[in-house]
C-alpha cells in the first residue's frame, strides 16, 4: 500500500531538508571570493556565446513569431535590440545558449550547468530589478543544486544532458531571488526534477537541431515550476530521487548530492570552451594541438596526409561520423574537426559553419580520419580524458600526438586571457568594441550593481 499525500509531504527526505536548507540559508558574504569571480566570468562567458547564437537565422526567425503577440519585458533577448518577459527571453536565450556548442560545461556533473541556470536567472534578474549580489548568489545556489544531480546520478549514455537537471538549476536561482523559505524550496525541486525531458544523443549525432531546444525547456521549465508552486501545486516527495534514480538515468545517490555541500565548489570544478564543439571532441583537438606542436611552424602540408587514426574513451569514440552535411552536425563529430582545424588553422565559430561544411578541402580530410573506442581508456573516464591520435604522412612518417586531461578541466585549465579573448571575438562584431568592453567590466563588478534592471537598461543594445 502506498503511503498516503500527507505522509509524503510530512517527511522529506534527508538530503533535500539539507540542501534546501543550504540554498536558502547561504548568503553572498559566505561565498568563497574564487566562487564570486567563476560566476562572474561564467554571465560574460554566456553573454558571448548567446550573442552569437541569437545571430543564426534560425532563431531569428523563431524570435520573430515566438515574440509575436507577446508583451514586452525588461528582459534582454541577448544579442538583440528584443525586451521579453523573463519567461521568454529565459526560453530564447536558453536555446541560443548551445547554439555553437560553446557553452560551460562539467566533466564531474555530466553536464552544462551554466547554461542551463543562467539564461532563466539573468533574465529574472532583470525583471525583478534585484542585486547584482543577489544574481550572483541565486546562480551560484541553481549551479550547485542541479549540477550535483549529475555528480550523483547514474546518467544513461543515450540520454542527453541539456533540458534535465537544469530544470533544477533553473528554477532554484529564480526561487532563491524571489526569497523561497525551504519549505518552498523543496517543493519547487520536486517540481522541477519531474519537469525535465527525457532527452536523447541520438538527435545530436543525426544533426537534428530541436536539440539546441532542450537549454532553452531548462530556462522555461523553471520558471514555471517557480510559478506552479506560488500558485500552489505541490511536488512528489523526492522528485530527483525517482526521477534520476528510475527515470532518465540507473541509480542516484542521495549522499554524494550533499557530500562536501558548502565546501566542495562544483562551479570551480567546470570547464570553459574554446572550440566551438561538443565537448568530448577537445580531447582529439589537444591531441592534434599536441602533435603539431611537434611539427616545424606547427603546421602540415594537407595534401601530404595519407591518413589520420583516433584512438579515445566511449563518449568521444561516439562522435566518429564522417557524412557531414550541416553546421550543427560538424560540431559533433571530431574527424570534422581536426579537419577544418587543419585547413583553417583555428577552431572558430566559422570554421564549423555551413561554407566550412562544404569547403572540398575539408571534406577530402574528413574521409581520412578514423576514430575508434580504446576500451582502457574507457575505464580511465572521467578521471582522465585519454586520445590518441597519430598523422600518417605519404612518406611514410607519422606525426603524433596525446591528450590526458582536456584543456579547461580543473587539472589543466585555460589561461584567463584566452577566455576573455573569447569574449570579445564573439562579441565585438554584434555589440561593437567599445560596448563590449564597458559591460565586461561591469559584469566583473557585477556585486556592485544595485538593480539588475537599471544595468538591462544602462546596458542595452
Amino acid at each position: 500500500m502506498l503511503p498516503s499525500a500527507a505522509s509524503y509531504r510530512e517527511s522529506p527526505p534527508e538530503y533535500l531538508l539539507e540542501v534546501s536548507h543550504f540554498i536558502c540559508n547561504t548568503r553572498f558574504e559566505d561565498l568563497p571570493p574564487a566562487v564570486v569571480d567563476r560566476a562572474r566570468r561564467l554571465i560574460a562567458d554566456l553573454l558571448g556565446i548567446v550573442t552569437a547564437g541569437n545571430q543564426s537565422d534560425e532563431l531569428k526567425a523563431f524570435a520573430s513569431t515566438y515574440l509575436e503577440g507577446s508583451s514586452t519585458g525588461a528582459s534582454w533577448v541577448i544579442g538583440t535590440k528584443h525586451r521579453a518577459s523573463a519567461r521568454d527571453a529565459g526560453f530564447l536565450n536558453g536555446i541560443a545558449s548551445t547554439w555553437h556548442d560553446f557553452d560551460e560545461g562539467s566533466t564531474i556533473a555530466y553536464s552544462h550547468p551554466g547554461s542551463q541556470t543562467i539564461p532563466a536567472a539573468f533574465a529574472a534578474a532583470q525583471a525583478l530589478g534585484i542585486s547584482g549580489r543577489d544574481l550572483l548568489l541565486a546562480i551560484v545556489m541553481g549551479y550547485e543544486a542541479c549540477a550535483r544531480v549529475g555528480m550523483a546520478s547514474k546518467m544513461r549514455v543515450s540520454v542527453h544532458p541539456h533540458g534535465t537537471t537544469g530544470t533544477i538549476g533553473s528554477a532554484v536561482a529564480i526561487a532563491r531571488m524571489k526569497g523561497f523559505d525551504e519549505a518552498r524550496m523543496r517543493q519547487v525541486i520536486n517540481v522541477a526534477a519531474t519537469m525535465a525531458m527525457t532527452t536523447n544523443r541520438q538527435a545530436m549525432l543525426d544533426e537534428a537541431t530541436v536539440r539546441n531546444m532542450y537549454s532553452g525547456h531548462s530556462a522555461l521549465a523553471g520558471a514555471t515550476a517557480v510559478q506552479l508552486v506560488q500558485a500552489g501545486f505541490t511536488g512528489q516527495r523526492d522528485g530527483i530521487g525517482f526521477t534520476y534514480g528510475t527515470v532518465i538515468a540507473d541509480g542516484f545517490d542521495p549522499q554524494r548530492y550533499v557530500s562536501g555541500l558548502g565546501r566542495d565548489w562544483l562551479i570551480l570544478q567546470g570547464y570553459f570552451k574554446l572550440h566551438p564543439s561538443g565537448r568530448y571532441s577537445h580531447a582529439a583537438i589537444d591531441a592534434l594541438e599536441s602533435a603539431l606542436a611537434t611539427v616545424p611552424g606547427g603546421k602540415l602540408d594537407i595534401d601530404q596526409i595519407e591518413r589520420i587514426d583516433v584512438r579515445a574513451f566511449q563518449m568521444a569514440a561516439l562522435l566518429a561520423g564522417t557524412n557531414i552535411t550541416t553546421s550543427f552536425g560538424a560540431k559533433f563529430s571530431i574527424p570534422f574537426a581536426l579537419a577544418t582545424i587543419l585547413v583553417h588553422g583555428r577552431s572558430a565559430v566559422e570554421c564549423f559553419d555551413l561554407d566550412a561544411v562544404r569547403n572540398p578541402r575539408v571534406q577530402a580530410l574528413v574521409a581520412k580520419i578514423d576514430v575508434r573506442e580504446e576500451p582502457a581508456y574507457t575505464k580511465a573516464y572521467p578521471g582522465r580524458q585519454i586520445c590518441d591520435l597519430a598523422i600518417h604522412l605519404r612518406d611514410g612518417s607519422a606525426v603524433r600526438g596525446r591528450c590526458e586531461v582536456m584543456k579547461g578541466e580543473p587539472a589543466n585549465p585555460h589561461r584567463a586571457e584566452d577566455v576573455e579573448k573569447k569574449y570579445f571575438d564573439l562579441m565585438s562584431p554584434v555589440w561593437g568594441a567599445d560596448r563590449a568592453r564597458k559591460l565586461y567590466d561591469a559584469i566583473l563588478a557585477l556585486e556592485e550593481v544595485a538593480d539588475m534592471r537599471e544595468f538591462a537598461d544602462r546596458y542595452a543594445l
